[in-house]
């Protein structure tokens, strides 16, 4: 068996990571095991979406926290790596900046990628041991910034697009009528001549509503469960929804936005359940990292 060790760093809008993963390679069968992740809630969107730039105070946040990966990198002797950040550094005027002077200080390459960009990497995580092979799946990928809509059908991703709609946009008020119709549009079109779709979520807040609900790892979560929990999210104060439900305060505000949008996807699909894998943006990255190597050594 052969061990690779390798990483991504993913600047989103509502916070930074870092995945360590090992790539396990036995023979032909490839397995992707995380090592560790590491989360900081910078919220650049909350910055951009409002003023058009990174504050200067957060702009030190994220070089304190690409400093601390630096290290990290080191320490779990990670082989390789890659860094991609998304809607809010594309968006920001001093975006490029930034990328450049997170460069020059820690030594750190980031990319600012595309919408597109970040649907295709989305796309590429390991969803082979979830995908039923006679199924039609609609993955949502909710992030600060925007979110990611990619159609699989017998196992073959058909069509994807991401749109900019995030749960810092929704809380600033920065998302239009004219966006949410254009999701749904392409949801629809994407969708209606499937008979029946499921839903695949991912992202931090589908995971807290997933454990929320006690239910074990694998099982889908209803719609009907969705919209309740939405109403109930909803009808709670922003400092009881961190007293009560131990919600982390950069949790407890954009966990409600979070469930509208899947909410919304799975009416404008027909989707009856959710499944959610602890996969997102990094995890594709390391995919995309990997696969990239091995198409250099054909």
């Amino acid at each position: 068996m052969k061990i690779k060790k390798y990483a991504a760093i993913d600047i989103g809008s509502n916070a930074v990571r870092l995945l360590v993963s090992y790539v396990l390679e036995n023979g032909k069968k490839v397995k992707f095991k995380k090592v560790s992740l590491v989360r900081v809630p910078i919220r650049l969107g909350a910055d951009v979406f409002v003023k058009g730039k990174v504050s200067a105070r957060n702009e030190q946040r994220l070089l304190d926290a690409m400093m601390g990966f630096k290290y990290l990198l080191k320490a779990y002797e990670v082989e390789q790596y890659l860094g991609m950040a998304t809607s809010a550094m594309r968006e920001a005027e001093n975006g490029q900046e930034i990328i450049e002077e997170i460069k020059a200080k820690t030594g750190l390459a980031i990319e600012i990628i595309n919408g597109a960009k970040e649907a295709e990497l989305i796309a590429t995580t390991d969803l082979e041991e979830l995908l039923d092979s006679d199924r039609t799946y609609l993955y949502v990928d909710v992030g600060g910034g925007s979110t990611e809509f990619s159609v699989f059908h017998k196992g073959k991703k058909m069509a994807s697009r991401s749109f900019r709609l995030g749960t810092v946009r929704l809380l600033k008020n920065m998302v239009s009528k004219e966006t949410w119709d254009q999701a749904e549009k392409w949801v629809k079109d994407h969708t209606k001549k499937f008979d029946k779709v499921y839903l695949i979520g991912s992202g931090g807040n589908i995971n807290k509503l997933f454990k929320m609900s006690g239910k074990v790892p694998g099982a889908p979560l209803s719609k009907v469960y969705l919209d309740a929990q939405y109403k109930f999210l909803k009808s709670m104060r922003y400092n009881d929804r961190i007293k009560e439900l131990d919600l982390n305060p950069d949790r407890a505000d954009v966990i409600i936005p979070a469930a509208k949008i899947y909410r919304r996807a799975m009416q404008w699909s027909g989707a009856e359940k959710i499944y959610v894998p602890k996969i997102g943006l990094a995890d594709g990255i390391v995919k995309y990292l990997y696969l990239k190597n091995q198409q250099k050594k054909k």
